[in-house]
């Protein structure tokens, strides 16, 4: 019997390319989206779901285990992008941020939960962030996001180890998807004492996400720890200097770090 996988943010980006790699392994993939009904060229079935809707997100396991008699993966992969200087960041979207990228994806485990708990096995992968690692300028909402879920998985892989559950993060870099084109944006105001960094570095950050690379990268990483029998807490896939860029932040004094990233998005 194949291995059963639920994908959130499965209709476009890194959860579909996973998705449609897995479906090419012989998994049996469902995927989520709020809005299934817009999408046509899926490859494997879509279901509704909002993250920030715990009965949305009942429905749709309940959906799958209609279908199947267990849920052996669940990747959670839905999540927003958030930009801007935090002093003008509207409240709204800073708390929409951490409930999509942090609320959403532990709403998801507490749902899936006391089905592997029954299973006696599962294992729940969380797309988190290299950006998660450290304080970016301009990024920081979304880092501090990622950043808190990376550290609460860590402690409830712990928690749940016992009922024969995995948990592992996957930090991607920057990968060439539409996470640009869907995130929040604060705007580049005129009177801004922000106006000429912040707009330097969003141009930056998109180039990066452009000129990133192939989530298929992703999708064959994460099957092969689908694969692994005894997973690591923590993978980063990316190009190298984003992954050492993690090394040079654990070895680096603090501000020669800070000064390594200014110097990077050309601030000060």
């Amino acid at each position: 019997m194949p291995k059963t996988v639920l994908i959130t943010g499965g209709s476009s980006g890194i959860g579909k390319a996973i998705g449609e790699y897995l479906s090419g392994k012989g998994y049996q993939v469902f995927g989520t989206s709020r809005n299934p009904q817009n999408i046509t060229d899926s490859l494997f079935p879509l279901m509704k779901m909002d993250v920030n809707d715990t009965d949305s997100i009942a429905a749709a396991i309940a959906e799958v285990l209609s279908k199947v008699e267990k849920i052996d993966v669940v990747i959670n992969n839905a999540g927003i992008g958030i930009t801007g200087p935090i002093e003008e960041t509207p409240e709204s979207e800073i708390k929409k941020a951490f409930q999509t990228n942090f609320h959403g994806p532990i709403n998801v485990i507490k749902a899936v939960l006391p089905q592997m708990r029954k299973q006696g096995f599962g294992h729940i992968l969380n797309i988190t962030s290299i950006a998660g690692y450290m304080g970016l300028p301009y990024r920081g909402i979304y880092s501090a996001s990622k950043a808190a879920l990376e550290i609460t998985i860590e402690a409830m892989r712990m928690e749940t180890m016992q009922f024969g559950v995995k948990m592992t993060n996957v930090a991607p870099g920057d990968f060439a998807t539409n996470i640009a084109a869907g995130r929040y944006h604060a705007p580049v105001l005129e009177n801004s004492p922000y106006k000429k960094d912040y707009g330097n570095t969003l141009k930056m950050m998109n180039e990066h996400v452009d000129n990133g690379g192939d989530p298929i990268q992703m999708a064959k990483v994460v099957h092969q720890i689908i694969e692994n029998k005894n997973p690591k807490i923590h993978y980063k896939v990316g190009a190298p200097l984003q992954k050492f860029s993690i090394v040079l932040k654990r070895v680096l004094p603090d501000k020669v770090y800070e000064r390594m990233l200014l110097k990077h998005y050309g601030l000060k």
